[in-house]
């Protein structure tokens, strides 16, 4: 399983960024099927991903900027169950871009055999941009917001 590169997404608009999750055992619940919650991880996991595929590392905003990202608003679906071993790719878009937040549509989509993928989970994120130490909203910076555009 590799990463794969970003692409054009179904509507042609943005590009689209894909990161590999190969489910284990910790991710299951006794039903043998993913836990809920874990659909969350996968998101956030792949949100980062997509930063670093941009050259943009949160450690180093927060350490350079004293500034970070914060979930404010998510909303999820559930539309089918992933199991033991399968191969999910969870995909980052960005949809909109507001002056202090950004919103991201994300995909889990379980691979089958022969290249089909299935919709497991989806979910629309708001992320805002605050202070590190008093969480209050500031403005993205133009660069940030340039490069995570591009």
């Amino acid at each position: 399983m590799s990463v794969e590169e970003p692409r054009p997404s179904r509507s042609g608009e943005a590009t689209e960024f894909f990161w590999p999750v190969r489910i284990y055992w910790e991710d299951t619940d006794a039903g043998g099927i993913v836990f809920y919650a874990n659909y969350l991880k996968f998101f956030e996991r792949a949100r980062t991903e997509w930063l670093r595929a941009r050259g943009i590392h949160q450690q180093a905003l927060r350490e350079t900027l004293r500034a970070q990202f914060v979930v404010s608003d998510l909303r999820v679906r559930f539309e089918r169950a992933a199991r033991l071993d399968d191969c999910l790719q969870v995909s980052v878009r960005l949809i909109e871009a507001g002056r202090a937040s950004l919103t991201l549509e994300q995909h889990a989509l379980r691979q089958a055999a022969g290249g089909a993928t299935a919709l497991c989970s989806a979910a629309t994120v708001r992320v805002g941009w605050v202070d590190a130490q008093t969480l209050k909203p500031l403005r993205l910076p133009a660069s940030l917001l340039e490069t995570l555009r591009a």
